[in-house]
């Protein structure tokens, strides 16, 4: 397999696979590796190189401007995951693993994980594709290497409304150039794509009755109807919107508790021992799910999250 150094910085051009070495630079290009195969077990798509980022090892069978183009938002996604839960370094050959498939066709061939997937992670790897008719071209693989972000070098709570709603809250930041900027909402990002489209009434007891939305409590203790169908959708704007309320709600009123609740198990009893009684914190979720709607809808006021506290 032949190997190409990628150094994720301002100039990127030299580091596409068939380019000369060149030493020095933001722009230097390939640089021997060691040999790191994928186990027998995850098979590779045909034609996959090798590329080494500072923290990833990514397997891809796209093309190199593309390859580059993921290796950057990837890197971009470890500084800002790492920056914003302060996080230790880790160690240097600790890189994590990304497999990136030719186009969607080529990642529905080795997808073993639902049918419906775009993208999945599946310990050491998360498995992509770079989706060139999206606004957002690699906003799955943001997503799903948060997850391996999560549970790799975080070692957060596995609860799958925290897992879900951290995933699709970085997923779904915004990318400016080579820097993710966690928070700031990105339209052409699923699930804010169907935000707009989500015919919430007002009421919060309408929309509950209703089966429109998946109560909080349901949510959190996993109790819900089975999600897929027409509750897919629902279920990651719940679970993003409830990430981003926490995180940035009132100022940040909620972001310590949250924090805390990471290092947790993410249970029921724990969210209410650190947040107060479900019923009322969904309330408050509400009114900020129907504001963030409006502001997306409007095409408007998405420019910055409420910056948080950290305590």
């Amino acid at each position: 397999m032949r190997m190409k150094r990628i150094v994720v910085a301002c100039c990127l051009a030299a580091a596409c696979a068939g380019c000369p070495d060149r030493g020095g630079g933001q722009g230097r290009a390939a640089a021997a590796a060691p040999p790191a195969p994928a186990p027998a077990a995850t098979p590779l798509p045909p034609q996959a190189r090798e590329y080494r980022t500072d923290h990833y090892a990514i397997f891809s069978a796209a093309p190199p401007a593309q390859t580059v183009r993921v290796a950057t938002a990837a890197e971009a996604l470890y500084r800002a995951y790492g920056e914003f839960f302060a996080l230790p370094p880790a160690a240097a050959d600790a890189r994590l693993r990304l497999i990136l498939y030719r186009d969607r066709a080529q990642f529905s061939a080795f997808n073993t994980s639902m049918p419906w997937a775009e993208a999945y992670y599946r310990t050491p790897y998360c498995h992509a594709y770079f989706d060139q008719n999206s606004d957002s071209p690699y906003h799955w693989m943001l997503h799903e290497a948060t997850h391996q972000l999560h549970a790799e070098r975080a070692g957060f709570a596995r609860a799958k409304w925290i897992n879900e709603g951290v995933a699709s809250y970085f997923g779904a930041s915004r990318l400016d150039g080579a820097r993710l900027r966690p928070g700031t909402i990105d339209p052409g990002a699923y699930p804010i794509w169907w935000l707009p489209d989500l015919p919430l009434s007002g009421s919060l007891e309408r929309d509950l009755r209703s089966g429109l939305l998946i109560p909080l409590r349901q949510l959190i203790d996993d109790s819900g109807p089975p999600i897929g169908g027409r509750h897919l959708n629902v279920y990651y704007l719940e679970y993003w919107s409830l990430s981003h309320f926490l995180f940035h709600y009132d100022g940040g009123r909620y972001a310590a508790a949250y924090r805390r609740l990471l290092r947790g198990r993410g249970t029921l009893a724990e969210f209410e021992r650190e947040l107060g009684p479900v019923q009322a914190i969904q309330a408050q979720w509400y009114a900020y799910l129907l504001e963030k709607r409006a502001e997306i809808a409007d095409g408007g006021a998405l420019a910055q999250a409420t910056p948080l506290r950290r305590r």
